[in-house]
């Protein structure tokens, strides 16, 4: 699990500006005709036409983007009855899980009603606004209630996802499970502990699903739950047994399932004994389950197991399910959330399981034998697959159960939608970070005496992305670590300085490789007083695995170490430097930004092959505009010949690459604009551009510039493509996250490196 500081955690929630969300206009608001027609007069047309035919809100508005995440706060997380307010942090974050998984709009909601009639009221009034409604956080007995009253009210899709995520997920996990170990779902005994909202609505999933009810033994803090409780709900009262069992150890003896959602530590390893062969337990209570994965394994061997843990295989996480089935419910208009909708989505992910796993998903858990079995029963979160495949089967199971009040005929086209509503960049660098958790590498930072270098090795190491080595005086380090409240136990510091014998080694490697290149063996000795040198040789010998640098010193400066020490990959005859733009239109990869000052065009023809590769790595395929101030030959001029020459150079190179030039940025990001003014375009029919060669480095630099500081953009990079070893320059002055998303991607590409070279 991710170490969390406290202060990080604070000073993330409060940086300006404060919280996680915004409203951010999407129409233009910037001459006094767009104010008109946003708002008085022209705004009341749509309201006329909605007026008239009220399912126009959906043409006219938001409303079938928009969900309402709702909750009192009195069940929030593991923090209990906290009240609306201090709930409000966790349904911001529900609203961004939202958004980043399906693209879906939240607006977060914390009503200050712990009496159910009033809050049913409250929701109730709020339905013309939102096309969904996610009720979070409610504490049981009251969500069972509030929830069913709410369904029976409203005419759009609501859902209490601490009971039906959890139910969704496991059922998915279950099916699997069983299907496994060759047991039927109608003839297996199941015990549960916990009683609260997620276990009954589990149990009631499950008895959809074929569980017999007279095989379930159901436990809470209080005991076994039988007719002799009064203390209980009706809803849970449903599974109150019949059976002579008074204790949890009665009822293990031969069951073939446990589900767990209650609290740390309840299942003794010793009951695993009593169970049937191949037993499935899923301990869901987070943080820290049931039972320990690593004892309940070394209890039983031949045991299947699920928890709500990233670190464990089967991690039943509600993310899976509540981002794709508002996405579904959404998109028809659905006016509930039904059973055949959740039942259609347990379905699909079971169903996704048994597919092959992509690529992309295995580099981003660093996993290979990622494949449906014991390990691996439901998707990953980072699957992209998953809202094309768990969406659609929402959507076609509302329509079918008659909830559905917009019919979808081109199902291929949705799934286009879909795809373009996320951008694959949503997911980019959280498939990176999770690769390289997989197999953190030895990433060596040449300016260790930098605040942001210490801060962003605490969080790496803490983290377990990467292995920081860090390169400094010591005690100056320590200064500035202790001034920060910084924890660098677990990274290696070293001073250069007082590491003469290593130094005259690195002094005499650097000579052998230079020597016949100006540098003298006593000019060795002095350039290995320089961290950038002595870290490119920690990087040459094998010693680290991934080197860093830049960040207090132009790009110029700080790369010619590692090319004198380390150099350029075989084959590849100059190194190149890309920026990878993240917009919510997707991901778009621009080169050269930083290395070659105005290549030629055999050059730039080198540089279209490197970016290609790079593109790839980061599991985008690469379709590629050469750009210009000219289209197709429009505006004569030496830069674009230049252009349309590399683009000739380039297509008889890379025969199989999307390629096309020379042609203006517009022009290559606006498909539209494409396919009516040059369908003769091979980009045209490929939804434009996503990577862009640009003729010189100013046009490159100005470009990603502008996009990074009022384009609403995060840039990532430069990376540096075309090395031998995964070496990496920063930004000058780049930030804290700008420095971990870099040593990110220097661990996967020392992954893949190693890889490559069967290491």
């Amino acid at each position: 699990m991710l170490k969390i500081n406290k202060q990080d955690a604070l000073d993330y929630h409060s940086q300006s500006p404060a919280g996680k969300i915004e409203v951010v206009p999407t129409k233009p608001v910037s001459t006094q005709l767009d104010l008109a027609l946003a708002y008085s007069p022209g705004v009341a047309e749509p309201c006329l036409a909605i007026a008239q035919n009220p399912d126009d809100v959906y043409k006219y508005t938001a409303k079938g983007n928009l969900v309402a995440v709702i909750s009192n706060g009195t069940a929030v997380l593991g923090l209990g009855n906290i009240g609306p307010a201090a709930s409000k942090p966790v349904m911001e974050g529900k609203g961004v899980l939202f958004k980043k998984f399906a693209g879906i709009d939240c607006f977060d909601i914390e009503i200050d009603a712990t009496d159910p009639d009033e809050f049913i009221r409250i929701v109730k009034a709020l339905e013309p606004t939102f096309g969904g409604i996610n009720l979070e956080d409610i504490k049981a007995p009251e969500c069972f209630r509030i929830e069913t009253e709410l369904r029976e009210k409203m005419n759009i899709p609501l859902m209490h996802d601490d009971q039906h995520g959890t139910a969704i997920i496991s059922s998915a996990a279950l099916l699997n499970a069983l299907e496994v170990v060759g047991k039927r779902i109608d003839e297996i005994k199941l015990v549960v502990s916990g009683a609260g909202a997620a276990a009954i609505s589990c149990l009631r999933l499950y008895l959809a699903l074929g569980l017999k009810l007279e095989n379930v033994v159901v436990f809470d803090k209080d005991g076994i739950i039988n007719p002799q409780r009064t203390d209980l709900a009706p809803l849970q009262m449903q599974f109150a047994t019949q059976r002579p069992i008074s204790t949890l150890a009665e009822a293990m003896e031969g069951a073939d399932v446990f589900l767990g959602l209650s609290a740390a530590g309840v299942l003794p390893a010793g009951l695993l004994l009593r169970m049937a062969d191949n037993p499935i337990v899923f301990a869901l209570a987070n943080p820290t389950p049931e039972i320990s994965y690593e004892l309940a394994l070394a209890t039983r061997p031949d045991l299947i197991m699920a928890t709500g843990r990233s670190d464990h295989p089967n991690q039943v996480n509600n993310v899976l399910g509540f981002p794709y089935i508002f996405r579904g419910a959404l998109d028809v208009r659905a006016t509930e959330i039904n059973e055949a909708m959740k039942l259609a989505a347990v379905r699909a992910l079971s169903d996704l399981a048994k597919e092959p796993v992509p690529d992309m998903v295995n580099r981003a858990y660093g996993d290979n034998t990622l494949a449906f079995g014991r390990t691996y029963l439901i998707p990953k979160p980072l699957d992209p697959r998953l809202i094309t495949t768990v969406s659609p089967a929402v959507a076609k199971a509302a329509m079918e159960s008659g909830s559905a009040r917009y019919n979808i005929e081109d199902w291929t086209a949705y799934e286009d939608e879909l795809r373009a509503r996320l951008g694959v960049n949503q997911k980019l660098m959280n498939r990176i970070t999770s690769a390289a958790r997989a197999n953190p590498k030895r990433v060596v930072f040449a300016e260790a005496d930098n605040y942001k270098i210490l801060k962003a090795a605490q969080i790496l190491f803490d983290e377990g992305i990467a292995l920081p080595i860090l390169l400094g005086n010591r005690k100056k380090l320590e200064t500035i670590a202790q001034a920060n409240n910084l924890g660098l136990e677990g990274c290696q510091i070293i001073d250069i300085l007082e590491e003469e014998a290593k130094r005259e080694e690195y002094a005499n490697l650097l000579y052998q490789k230079r020597q016949r290149r100006g540098i003298t063996l006593y000019e060795g000795r002095r350039l290995l007083r320089e961290r950038n040198y002595y870290g490119s040789m920690m990087l040459e010998t094998g010693e680290a695995d991934a080197f860093i640098t830049g960040l207090t010193k132009d790009y110029g400066k700080s790369i010619i170490p590692s090319l004198q020490a380390i150099g350029v990959e075989e084959g590849v005859k100059r190194v190149a430097s890309m920026y990878i733009i993240q917009h919510k239109k997707g991901p778009f990869f621009f080169a050269d930004t930083t290395v070659n000052i105005d290549p030629t065009a055999e050059e730039m023809v080198d540089i279209i092959g490197l970016t290609a590769e790079a593109v790839r790595f980061f599991d985008a395929e690469p379709r590629v505009a050469v750009i210009s101030y000219s289209n197709f030959g429009s505006n004569p001029g030496e830069l674009p010949d230049k252009s349309r020459r590399a683009t000739e150079l380039a297509k008889k190179r890379y025969p199989d690459l999307i390629l096309d030039g020379e042609m203006q940025a517009n022009t290559a990001l606006n498909p539209q604009l494409l396919r009516e003014q040059y369908p003769f375009s091979e980009l045209a029919d490929k939804g434009g551009a996503n990577t862009l060669i640009f003729p010189n480095v100013i046009s490159g630099n100005i470009a990603y510039k502008v996009l990074q500081e009022i384009g609403g953009a995060e840039v990532i990079g430069p990376v540096l493509m075309g090395m031998r070893k995964p070496v990496h320059i920063l930004q000058l002055g780049a930030s804290v996250r700008e420095i971990v998303n870099m040593a990110s991607i220097a661990v996967v590409d020392a992954q893949q490196s190693q890889n490559s070279r069967g290491l």
